[in-house]
């Protein structure tokens, strides 16, 4: 049975993929990026909880982190648009059906990285807080 971290990492993956750009989870950048763009979701750091007692309750802000990565000519244009669906879907269900108590996201901060015989990247990382509580640290 998965944690409810897994759980809450996993919907979150769910919900990415249902965008145009394709949605991998824990992978390496592979050699092509998808015209659409491509989007890599990391599973993050739950950071140190919040501890409430009776009941025992561990209160989480888990920082998952979306790498979000476009190619090509129009790639301005494209990595607004995939960043504004990212935003989109996240506002659209808060608490990826009642899993999560909140969860949002972080503006992201756009870098190009030049490709040696092809276009240029742009590529951001956008953090997504989850805010979550758990009855056991591990489980």
């Amino acid at each position: 049975m998965p944690t409810p971290r897994e759980t809450i990492l996993a919907a979150l993956h769910t919900r990415l993929s249902t965008l145009s750009a394709t949605a991998l989870r824990g992978d390496v950048l592979p050699e092509r990026v998808p015209a659409a763009g491509l989007l890599i979701l990391r599973d993050g750091e739950p950071g140190e909880a919040e501890v409430t007692l009776s009941p025992l309750r561990y209160h989480y802000q888990h920082r998952a982190e979306i790498e979000a990565v476009v190619q090509g000519a129009a790639r301005d244009a494209t990595f607004d648009t995939l960043c504004a669906s990212i935003g989109a879907t996240i506002a659209a269900d808060r608490t990826l059906g009642g899993l999560c108590d909140w969860v949002e996201a972080e503006a992201p901060r756009p870098v190009d990285l030049p490709v040696e015989g092809a276009a240029s990247l742009k590529a951001a990382v956008i953090s997504v807080i989850l805010h979550y509580s758990t009855a056991d640290p591990l489980g």
